[in-house]
């Protein structure tokens, strides 16, 4: 068994300047790489008017609100899925191997997704299917990146090395707003075009260059396993998808007995994963890992502060582009290009705070960063809370700044504390079970932070709605009818730059029959803006005390870990 052991396959770390020279090929291919990735995640979400108009379907249409959330959630899902299992395949047959294939699956489906020939719901089913291609590859390169880069630095400059990747995992998630805002002005194929390039140089650029430098770990799979945690997960995921939809003549989905049925079986599979996963000799989830305490807080505290934050990025999308930038002269066509450009405090607080707090954290330790950074995250949804529905800038930037710069302070920190705590042999599916938690957090968020915007609006959008209608020249009866339309129409109407009111007299022959001033009044600028800030105000005020508590808890959770990154344990040899 000794014997065995030691001509197991590795490859030994090599030393001064070329093992300098390889970290930083390791750490520049792989931020690439996360950058990419995290970027597909939000490209979409800006750039979803330009699609919606190129592929020719109405995105008001109540069947089509499907389509528009699969465009959003699918990425985000696929990721939660498989990021594990991906991870795990990472340790067994090769985590540079796993990355490179991940690599080129990712250029694939970029390719493929700006071909689209069709148009109508099928081009939207065709973006669908690729994209679900596209976060497979991407997951390929998310599981595995911190395990390369674990396992290329050495623990006193690891903090700094996943801080550096986990700035670009979240810059990707804001520069793509406003990338998606610039590309789909142009052309909504360059949202997918762009990848290309990138895609196909970090490939060979992977291939040629990168290098497996921990031993790899032949085990078998765990088939039953990787199936009940797959479908189990997916089924809650897909579940919530369809929760926030109309359902049945209700504001929402969460009636629907699919839905429940969904979300019923969907746990009980989880369930069944866990009995699993204590009884098999080589698990997809390494359960003993939670017994590593600094492991438990930073996946734990991941899964609460995304769930905080996943679906910030949505609420202020809709702010911005439905309210906010109407009502400061924005035509609804420039809103979302605009939209992106006044999120950029966001980035650059995360860009400040990242890697510079991931490098603070190798000489002082990660808990009081961590902790620090969340706190920070809390007292700003604080500050979102008491601001305005209509405010001033500048106060708004700096808020949104302080939420990069807790995000910041927390990730970076958090990343490199977890990848630290575990044994060398088990990177690849902690980063997974890392991402898995971070990914499930995000779909879930979007999802909670959808319904308690549309509970928000639904307590007073359709009287208020109805009433302004009608106090400006509509038919109490065609008025009733708008107003009495579900709120996540409008919604998602100001998320996709379009006038729900415009769209919507017209659909009812409502225009016709107005006089001048209140046809212009109505379809203006302002009108739609000040009618949804009180009702939108309240779900914001929901939303930015949830996300504020989480934020605090996960704070405190932060805390149970070790004060300093301990010593890696000992791996104990499974039973064969």
């Amino acid at each position: 068994m000794g014997n065995q052991l030691d001509r197991s396959p590795r490859t030994v770390r090599p030393r001064s300047s070329e093992s300098d020279r390889y970290r930083w090929v390791a750490l520049t291919n792989t931020t690439m790489a996360v950058f990419m990735s995290s970027l597909d995640g939000s490209i979409v979400l800006i750039a979803l008017p330009a699609i919606f108009t190129g592929i020719h379907l109405d995105p008001l249409a109540p069947a089509n609100i499907a389509y528009l959330l699969w465009m959003i959630m699918g990425y985000r899902l696929v990721q939660a899925v498989f990021v594990v299992s991906l991870g795990r395949l990472g340790d067994v047959l090769g985590r540079v191997r796993i990355y490179n294939l991940g690599f080129v699956v990712f250029t694939v489906a970029s390719i493929l997704l700006s071909l689209d020939p069709l148009t109508g719901s099928r081009a939207a089913l065709w973006l669908i299917g690729w994209r679900f291609l596209q976060a497979f590859g991407g997951s390929m390169l998310s599981a595995n990146s911190a395990a390369i880069l674990t396992d290329a630095f050495p623990r006193e400059r690891l903090g700094f090395a996943l801080g550096v990747n986990q700035a670009a995992v979240f810059a990707g998630q804001f520069i793509g707003l406003t990338a998606g805002g610039l590309l789909a002005a142009w052309d909504w194929r360059a949202v997918f075009w762009v990848n290309v390039p990138v895609g196909i140089a970090g490939t060979l650029w992977a291939y040629f260059r990168l290098r497996d430098t921990g031993a790899r770990h032949p085990a078998r799979i765990d088939w039953w396993g990787n199936a009940t945690f797959a479908i189990g997960l997916s089924a809650i995921l897909v579940a919530v998808t369809y929760g926030i939809q109309p359902y049945d003549g209700q504001t929402m989905g969460w009636s629907n007995p699919a839905v429940i049925a969904g979300l019923v079986g969907g746990a009980a599979l989880l369930a069944a994963f866990a009995a699993i996963e204590r009884r098999v000799t080589e698990p997809l989830f390494r359960l003993r890992l939670f017994a590593i305490r600094t492991f438990t807080a930073g996946a734990l505290t991941g899964f609460i502060a995304r769930l905080a934050q996943g679906g910030l990025q949505f609420v202020l999308v809709i702010w911005l582009q439905g309210i906010w930038l109407p009502l400061h002269g924005y035509d609804y066509s420039q809103t979302p290009l605009w939209a992106g450009i006044f999120l950029l405090p966001l980035t650059v607080g995360f860009f400040v705070a990242g890697p510079l707090s991931g490098s603070l954290s190798d000489r002082f330790g990660a808990r009081w960063f961590a902790s620090g950074g969340m706190f920070l995250f809390a007292l700003s949804f604080v500050g979102l809370l008491v601001l305005p529905v209509n405010f001033p800038y500048w106060p708004f930037a700096l808020l949104i700044a302080l939420n990069g710069v807790g995000v910041g302070m927390y990730s970076s920190p958090n990343s490199s504390s977890v990848m630290s705590s575990v044994p060398a042999e088990y990177r690849g599916v902690a980063s997974g079970m890392r991402s898995t938690f971070q990914n499930s957090g995000t779909s879930l968020s979007i999802a909670v932070f959808s319904s308690l915007m549309i509970a928000g609006l639904a307590s007073a959008l359709p009287r208020t709605l109805t009433n302004g209608l009608a106090q400006h020249g509509v038919t109490h009866q065609v008025a009733a009818q708008i107003g009495s339309l579900p709120p996540v129409s409008s919604l998602f109407a100001a998320m996709l730059g379009v006038n729900p009111v415009h769209y919507l007299l017209s659909q009812y022959g409502a225009s016709s029959q107005l006089t001048p001033a209140n046809r212009d009044l109505l379809t203006g600028r302002e009108f739609f803006p000040n009618v949804i800030s009180g009702p939108f105000h309240n779900g914001l005020a929901i939303v930015f005390t949830v996300s504020a508590a989480l934020g605090l808890i996960a704070a405190i959770v932060s805390l149970m870990r070790t004060p300093s990154v301990p010593d890696i344990p000992k791996e104990r040899k499974p039973c064969r």
